[in-house]
């Protein structure tokens, strides 16, 4: 079987979850993910695997580059300091909480605890995305959510990299990991920046609809390949283009060398069109990955108890966070934060690194299989859970 012909037969699949979905009025992800998890508990082989280069190359560039296309510098210039304070500290602090928690808890070696809490730290940008588009939220709260999650994986990723060297036995000094941070995050910016204003560059002198959209790909995928090809920030370099490139082409209609009308519509339609399929493809794959994953073998009980933790560590991330802004123009209501903490999801991006982990490290199969469970509870409970607390608290 060809790799076209998986592919087909999964966009089908995901073709009439949607359509069900919408009748049922579910969220669309969480039909996709227990739909993969029905197909391989049936044994149907899908010819495809959620494997690390997968999420990285082919998922994680659209779905980023879509949602960075269409946020607003000046609305970010505005929450700036909230949303860099939740994506930096917030991460660190997420990831010191969920390595103690794996330590006292559970009894975890620090390197296996370490791994799992810098891999499970940040807010997944796919699975948070997909929810909001399903529950329909718009605004400044979006706009937090989305950006921190958009900003805090590049610092997980790199935070991920480094804790791999010091458990490897990588001599470091607290200033080289510093440096080694700003390097990595810092590069993947410029590479991201320098993607978006050159595809501006080519795209604004050509009338092509076709061109146009060719040179968001080309931005997209080349600013994340570049980037992790130098080690630096893939996730970071494509969010910075798909600013760029929103700013400065499409959403800025009346600005010199920005895209043609024709043009803009058409990339708008093409990245939804892309994201559809990216999300597809991952949902199905994470509910079909999950369904195989041996549960057991972790302990039954062990599995509420990191589900807890990893809740606990986002709840410090955000209540304590938020509170220095309270009496500031960046106060955030106690409804916005009770979301920000139910709604940072897990996904992608922490199945991909925990793919990533080598066998080498005490504990490898018991830190996969924390992570599938982190990530299913996070995207199937509260997913569906997600639509009625948003009611509750008045946000929809």
């Amino acid at each position: 079987m060809t790799t076209v012909a998986p592919i087909v037969a999964l966009l089908v699949v995901a073709i009439v979850v949607a359509i069900l979905a919408r009748r049922l009025r579910l969220p669309y992800t969480v039909g996709l993910v227990v739909t993969g998890a029905i197909l391989a508990l049936s044994h149907i082989d899908f010819g495809l695997a959620l494997t690390h280069d997968f999420i990285f190359d082919v998922a994680l560039p659209p779905l980023l580059f879509e949602a960075s296309l269409f946020i607003h510098a000046h609305e970010l210039r505005r929450d700036a300091l909230p949303v860099l304070t939740l994506a930096t500290i917030g991460t660190v602090v997420s990831a010191a909480a969920v390595t103690l928690g794996m330590i006292c808890l559970l009894h975890w070696p620090l390197p296996a605890a370490l791994i799992f809490g810098v891999l499970i730290a940040a807010t997944d940008p796919v699975a948070v995305i997909a929810m909001f588009k399903d529950t329909g939220v718009h605004g400044r709260l979006r706009l937090l959510v989305e950006s921190e999650s958009l900003l805090n994986d590049g610092v997980a990723a790199v935070l991920f990299a480094l804790a791999l060297s010091w458990v490897a036995g990588t001599e470091s000094t607290a200033g080289a990991i510093v440096l080694t941070l700003i390097a990595t995050a810092g590069g993947g910016i410029l590479i991201g920046v320098v993607a978006g204003w050159l595809g501006i560059l080519v795209a604004g002198r050509s009338p092509d609809r076709m061109v146009e959209t060719a040179v968001t790909v080309a931005a997209a995928y080349g600013s994340f390949l570049a980037a992790e090809h130098l080690h630096l920030s893939g996730v970071l370099a494509t969010v910075a283009a798909g600013l760029v490139m929103g700013n400065l082409g499409v959403l800025a209609e009346d600005r010199p060398g920005a895209l043609s009308a024709e043009g803009r519509a058409f990339v708008v339609v093409f990245w939804e069109f892309a994201a559809f399929i990216a999300n597809s493809l991952v949902f199905i794959l994470i509910g079909a990955t999950a369904a195989r994953t041996p549960f057991a073998r972790l302990g039954w009980w062990h599995l509420p108890i990191v589900v807890a933790i990893v809740l606990a560590a986002r709840a410090l991330t955000v209540y304590p966070l938020c509170l220095p802004f309270s009496r500031t123009r960046w106060a955030m209501p106690a409804p916005m934060q009770h979301v920000l903490w139910w709604g940072g999801l897990r996904g992608a991006l922490a199945l991909a690194l925990a793919l990533t982990v080598p066998e080498s490290i005490p504990l490898h199969d018991d830190i996969v299989i924390a992570t599938f469970a982190a990530v299913g509870f996070s995207v199937v409970v509260q997913g569906l859970t997600m639509g009625p607390l948003l009611k509750r608290l008045g946000v929809v």
